[in-house]
């Protein structure tokens, strides 16, 4: 199986969108911004999302994405099939044809390990990782920090301004 960095981005920035949209829809802007991803593939990724019923889009000040279900009810495997991604670890796709056209003679340890995998990431939802005490340890460091460069920010304008930080 080979996940690519399209599959590992979606999962993450879909598991990011449950962890913060619990009230407001989530700017993309913020999302790049939390988990390093370019704003211009988020787009592309939130795009196939959205066509494929995982994500909501409200446009206008105040925009952004939610989850159209609960996260409960999306399945990490379902992020990975909305992007065209798959969790096939055979050389010939599950096709059988992977030596002269013929299987292979690893070819059904290789389906068997495929659908274990398929199944493992089916038995994952969203809800399950925001309940997960690590990750939600990683998320209250990513605020700290974004908190953090706010305030330096903040900082640097006030003092360009000759205006005294609180």
């Amino acid at each position: 199986m080979r996940l690519t960095t399209k599959g590992r981005y979606a999962v993450t920035a879909m598991l990011d969108l449950a962890l913060h949209a619990t009230e407001n829809p989530v700017p993309l802007a913020e999302i790049s911004r939390r988990q390093g991803i370019s704003l211009s593939y988020l787009e592309q990724l939130f795009s196939r999302l959205r066509r494929q019923g995982l994500v909501d889009s409200a446009r206008g000040p105040g925009g952004g994405y939610r989850l159209a279900r609960a996260s409960s009810e999306i399945a990490v495997v379902d992020v990975i099939n909305a992007i065209d991604e798959n969790v096939d670890v055979t050389r010939c796709g599950g096709q059988g044809d992977c030596q002269d056209g013929e299987p292979c003679l690893t070819h059904e340890l290789w389906c068997d390990l495929s659908k274990q995998i398929h199944d493992f990431l089916a038995g994952i939802d969203l809800a399950q990782l925001v309940e997960r005490r690590s990750i939600q340890n990683i998320s209250q460091r990513q605020k700290n920090k974004q908190n953090q460069e706010k305030a330096a920010s903040f900082a640097v304008v006030a003092d360009e301004r000759g205006i005294a930080a609180p």
